[in-house]
Parts: structure tokens; C-alpha cells; sequence
């Protein structure tokens, strides 16, 4: 076992109740939540990376708290818990919202209807994980690595042990000192590629990842998901780019290194989405039964309560009613349909009323029931690898291909052109996806944020509430900011005006991606042929995993095998580092009970470095954001990077030693 949390007993029993939602709570939260929206969106705009809120709102939160003497630790989660959202959900809107204006399809980003879009994703992901809840917390294949480095945070906090303190702290000291080394002054470099031409067509190499916090999330999630993402990274960079490579040629780039990431691109992501998509269905039909029972046993509960035989539910237990969760779910399809009927579809676009409607039918409905399926896999990969490294821009392209590829059959039996099916097929499935982007961003962090509330011993339901109102905050203040980023840089090669410098536009890779495959796709030029490969290695991988289960014991994650395919280099070997670390450490100290103390120094030495490593990443994007630049703090000359590799390379060595050392030392 690599921790405990899923066997402790949560901080506060569910005997004791405790306030968790208080005027205090309220105020704080929504100040931290606009605060760490707006780091974030910058971020999300310029490079398509967001900083997760959680680990420094708890942080802050606790430092502001402790001030009240009758403050507690479910108070502290619930500040958490919203300040979460809000950068979850700018993630969610500021990644695939972007597309419409790439499209041409808005000219900005119009207040209420980007209000109406977030409230909608938001409000639909917070419902999806209300069902899956049980289902998910209680398999206990899932290692929940961030949610168990935001409760330990918590729980070291309120209870001020000296010992589990002072490795959240050495560990936090450590994490954000190296943070500030990488991606603040640049005397060191989070990743390290070398690729070469051997004769002019054929490409090899590697390259690694030194992130402290992903390389501690793999030492939490441990070896099998490692391991997992390991024969990912080796089937698509080690044997699928040289291949590639030969079959394709070598593209246009200044150097190898940047032709290896061009294979990725135009290539070996997409296996990695074939790889997803067939992965994550067969998830799902291995969560459908645990969630029927769970949706079964709360209507269930309802009925009982109606007839005056409710047995007691234990607090830690209690989620919004069911019969609630549905019927508002379906409410939603209203306004869902207005949105894509009358502002997704422009109103200038020729097209009858009766199709119209069809389109805006059809897609609501498929945000309703795509929707839910792909926010339980995301729900899923919050407790596989954590809401951080969790693909959801791989599990968006693969809800796109579906909705894409049932708009094709449709357009079969119409006399439109390639042209006119191009431009509907194009609209509607964005108009979709930004719908459900935001829903499977926050489903994804929800279900960590109830993970959390498991480990402290929140009430579910007032999490639930705390993750609406958050929802609710977050959708009034990302409109703004999104505009004033558009007008300041533009977005994705579209300008506002004339004349403005492109070298500081704000790329929205995300947002480009989409469009990208969305065209692609209704114009017949997408790689159906990589997205097969993806497909066919899921099904091997999933044929082996069940024997593996079967008579040995042993897992094989198809969805970490697509993670690792997926992800760039600097994603995914940190992970497999930490998990292999771990597995190192666990063989060393052998799987007996009486060293339980060791795995948990070693568990609070890690969640301190995730800790670190995240507060550090959204104070850094403060003077990001306002000098619009990513290097206004560095100190390392140009054309030193050989230096700053070799530099990482031995402080990464010497931080998996470090973690090694605290674990083993007293071990004799």
C-alpha cells in the first residue's frame, strides 16, 4: 500500500457535527476564488496550462482561519472547496470557449452569454459526480493523490502535529524552491529532450520531465499506474515517432526536438485520444453497476424517507437528494437548448427553423448523455492520477470525434455542400464541447474536492452546495477577464484590431486543437488511422489487464496507457519517476504493518513538495499576468540550456534521494 487515507477514519466522525458553512467561509471564499481565476486565465489563454487552486487555497485559507479561535477544518475545506471551482471552471470555459472566436463564429466574448455558458457546464459537472460519489470514493483501486495532499494539508494543520508539519513544511520548502528555480529565474529547466537524425529520415530520442510536483504525485499514485504510463511513453515516443518519422518524413523545424513535438502533434496524440476513447468506454461499463446501485440505493433512501421508514444516514453520507440531482439535470436541457439555438448558431447563418432546432435538440441531448459518460471518466481520473495531470483535452477531442462522426451520418441523407456541412457540423459540436468542457473540468475537480471532504469528514451535500456557489461566483468574473485578455493580446491569431503585435497573441492551444479537429473531421483531412492505432492498442491493453486481474493479481490501466501515449514527455515521466521511486522505497521496507510510520513521513514529505510546488506556481503567475511575459524573472543567459538540463538532472537526482533518505531513516 502506498498510504492509508482510505482505511483512516476522517478527522471529524460522523457523530460530530460542526459548522462548515459560515458568513466567513462565504466572503473568504469568493475573494480567493476570483483571485485564482484570475491568475489562471492568463495561463490558460498563453500556454494552455492552469495552476490547481486547491493546495494553496487551503493553504491561505488556514493562515487566514487560525485567526478565529472557534475556526475548524471543515470550515477550512469549504473555503477549498470554491476556490477550487474557480480555477477549474476558467480552465474548463478559457480552453474550448476561444474556438468560437478562432471560428469567427463570435467577435468576443459577449458577458451573458459566456455567463450563461459557464453557469450551465459548471452547474451540469457538480450534478454528473453527485451519483458517481460513492461509487468512486469507495474503489479502492483509485490512490487519489492530490485529494490525499490537500487532506493531509488539512489535516497537519488543525491538529499542529510537529512531526507531520515539519515535513509538510521541508516538503513545501523544497517544492516551491525548485518551482521558482525552473519556471521563475530559469536556472533550471523542468524538462530535458535529446532527439537526432540518423540519415536524414529517421528520428530518435527521449526526453524527461523534472516537475517536483508531478514526480510526487507519482510517488503517491505508486508503481501500477506508472508502470501503465510508462508502456504508454514507450509505445508512442520510443517506438512510435521513429516510425513515424520514417513513414512520414521528417517535418519542417529548426531542430529534431521540434520535430519530435511536431510527430506528436500532428500523430501520436491522437493515438493516445483513440487510446482514451476506447479506454474510457470500458470504464464506464465498469462503473455502471456501482452507480446504478448508488443511484438505486438513494431513490431508495427517498422513498423511505417519504413513508416515514428513512433508516439513519450518517452526515459523512448525505448528498443532495437524487430525485433533486435528476429533475434539475433534465431543467437544464431548457436553457441548454436556448443557448445553442440562438447564440451558438449565429442568427445571420442561413439555415431553416426546423433545422435549427434539430441541431440545438440533438446537441443538448448529447450534452446531457455524452456529457455525463465523459465527466465520469474524468471523475475517474481524479482519483487515478489527479485533477492536475488529468487529460481532459484528450477525453474533449474524443467527445468531439463522437459527436462529429453522428453529425456525418446525419449530413449523408442532406443536399448541403462540403462547405455549408463544414460550417454547421463545425458550430454545433463547439458549441457542445464548450457546454460539457466545462462540466468534465469541474467533475474532475469535484470529485477530488469530495475526496477531500471523505479524508476530513465534510458533509457531502454542503460540499455540493459550496461547489454551486463557486460555480456561480466563477461565472460572473470570467467573462471580463477573458475579454480584457482578448483585447489586450487577441486570441489564437484572431485580433480585435488592426496592428497589434502577434508575438504576445495568446496562442489558446486548446481552443485551436478543437477547431483544428473539428474542421478536419467535416473536411475529411483528420488521421482516422492514428485514432484506429489508439483504439486497437486499448483493446490489447484491456485483454491484458483482465487476465492480469485474473490470475495474478496484477493491473494494467488502459487510461494510464493512454495517458502516457497523450502527454508530452515532461508530463508523464515525472510521474513514472515518482512511481518507480515508490515502488523502490515499498521494496525496501517490505509490505509489513509495523512500518506504517516510514510510508506516512514519506506520504506527508510528498503531499509537502505537490503543496510547494502549486502555491509557488500561482505566485509566479501574478507577475506573469501582469508583465505578460514568462520570463520577466529570469536570470539564466540565452544559450546556456545544456547547463540548465545538467543543473535539473542532479537536483532531480538528488530530490528522489532526499524523499528516499526521509523515508528510510530509521531504518537501520
Amino acid at each position: 500500500m502506498q498510504q492509508d487515507s482510505h482505511d483512516d477514519q476522517p478527522v471529524v466522525p460522523p457523530q460530530i457535527s460542526l459548522r462548515e458553512i459560515t458568513p466567513r467561509v462565504i466572503i473568504l471564499g469568493i475573494i480567493l476564488t476570483i483571485v485564482l481565476a484570475a491568475a489562471n486565465a492568463f495561463l490558460g489563454l498563453k500556454v494552455g496550462l492552469t495552476v490547481s487552486a486547491s493546495i494553496p487555497a487551503a493553504v491561505i485559507s488556514f493562515g487566514i482561519l487560525r485567526l478565529f479561535r472557534d475556526s475548524n477544518i471543515l470550515e477550512n475545506n469549504m473555503v477549498q472547496i470554491m476556490a477550487s471551482v474557480g480555477e477549474a471552471l476558467t480552465a474548463g470555459i478559457a480552453f474550448i470557449l476561444p474556438a468560437l472566436i478562432i471560428l469567427h463564429v463570435w467577435d468576443g466574448f459577449h458577458y451573458w452569454q459566456t455567463v450563461i455558458t459557464s453557469l450551465l457546464g459548471g452547474i451540469l459537472g457538480v450534478l454528473f459526480t453527485i451519483p458517481l460519489r460513492r461509487a468512486l470514493l469507495r474503489d479502492k483501486t483509485l490512490r487519489y493523490p492530490e485529494a490525499v495532499a490537500i487532506g493531509n494539508v488539512l489535516k497537519a494543520s488543525a491538529q499542529r502535529e510537529k512531526g507531520d508539519l515539519h515535513q509538510l513544511v521541508s516538503g513545501g520548502i523544497i517544492g516551491g524552491i525548485i518551482v521558482l528555480l525552473q519556471t521563475g529565474v530559469q536556472v533550471l529547466t523542468d524538462t530535458f529532450s535529446w532527439w537526432t537524425k540518423i540519415k536524414s529520415h529517421l528520428l530518435i530520442g527521449f526526453g524527461l520531465g523534472l516537475s517536483p510536483a508531478l514526480i510526487a504525485a507519482g510517488y503517491i499514485v505508486g508503481i501500477t499506474v506508472a508502470l501503465s504510463s510508462l508502456l504508454g511513453v514507450l509505445l508512442g515516443w520510443i517506438i512510435g515517432v521513429p516510425i513515424l518519422s520514417f513513414i512520414y518524413g521528417l517535418p519542417h523545424a529548426a531542430d529534431a526536438n521540434q520535430m519530435a513535438m511536431i510527430i506528436w502533434k500532428d500523430h501520436i496524440r491522437y493515438i493516445g485520444v483513440g487510446t482514451m476513447l476506447v479506454g474510457g468506454l470500458w470504464t464506464l461499463t465498469t462503473l455502471f453497476k456501482p452507480v446504478m446501485h448508488s443511484m438505486t440505493t438513494s431513490f431508495k433512501a427517498v422513498r423511505q424517507i417519504h413513508l416515514g421508514e428513512a433508516p439513519e444516514i450518517l452526515r459523512t453520507e448525505k448528498d443532495f437528494p437524487i430525485h433533486y440531482v435528476l429533475g434539475g439535470t433534465l431543467f437544464l436541457l431548457i436553457p441548454i437548448f436556448l443557448l445553442i439555438a440562438y447564440f451558438i448558431i449565429p442568427s445571420s447563418f442561413i439555415i431553416t427553423p426546423a433545422f435549427r432546432y434539430f441541431f440545438a435538440a440533438f446537441a443538448s441531448l448529447y450534452v446531457l448523455i455524452g456529457g455525463f459518460a465523459f465527466c465520469s471518466i474524468t471523475a475517474y481520473f481524479a482519483g487515478l492520477i489527479g485533477s492536475t495531470n488529468s487529460p481532459i483535452s484528450g477525453l474533449l477531442v474524443s467527445a468531439l470525434l463522437i459527436l462529429c462522426v453522428c453529425l456525418l451520418v446525419f449530413f449523408k441523407y442532406t443536399h448541403w455542400d462540403l462547405q455549408t456541412r463544414e460550417t454547421i457540423g463545425t458550430i454545433v459540436s463547439i458549441g457542445a464541447m464548450v457546454i460539457i468542457g466545462g462540466a468534465l473540468s469541474i467533475s474532475n475537480d469535484s470529485m477530488q474536492d469530495l475526496k477531500v471532504g471523505q479524508i476530513v469528514g465534510s458533509t457531502p451535500w454542503k460540499q455540493q452546495a459550496m461547489l454551486l456557489l463557486g460555480v456561480v461566483v466563477s461565472s460572473f468574473i470570467i467573462p471580463p477577464i477573458l475579454q480584457l485578455l482578448y483585447n489586450a493580446y487577441g486570441i489564437g491569431g484572431v485580433f480585435p484590431r488592426p496592428g497589434m503585435d502577434e508575438s504576445q497573441m495568446l496562442a489558446a492551444p486548446q481552443a485551436g486543437l478543437m477547431a483544428a479537429v473539428a474542421k478536419g473531421v467535416f473536411s475529411h483531412e483528420l488521421s482516422w488511422l492514428m485514432i484506429s492505432i489508439g483504439a486497437l492498442i486499448a483493446i490489447i491493453c484491456i485483454i491484458i489487464d483482465e487476465i492480469l486481474k485474473k490470475y495474478f493479481a496484477m493491473r494494467l490501466p488502459v487510461l494510464a496507457v493512454g495517458i502516457g501515449i497523450y502527454l508530452p514527455l515532461d508530463s508523464s515521466m515525472p510521474i513514472v519517476i515518482g512511481g518507480i521511486l515508490s515502488w523502490i522505497v515499498n521494496k525496501r521496507l517490505g509490505y509489513l504493518q509495523e512500518h506504517k510510520a516510514e510510508r506516512h513521513r514519506g506520504l506527508l514529505l510528498t503531499c509537502g513538495i505537490v503543496a510547494g510546488s502549486s502555491i509557488m506556481g500561482v505566485l509566479l503567475a501574478i507577475p506573469f499576468a501582469i508583465t505578460q511575459s514568462s520570463s520577466v524573472l529570469r536570470i539564466m543567459p540565452e544559450g546556456h540550456e545544456t547547463l540548465s538540463a545538467i543543473l535539473s538532472l542532479i537536483v532531480t537526482a538528488w530530490l528522489c534521494r532526499h524523499i528516499y533518505r526521509v523515508v528510510m531513516k530509521d531504518k537501520k
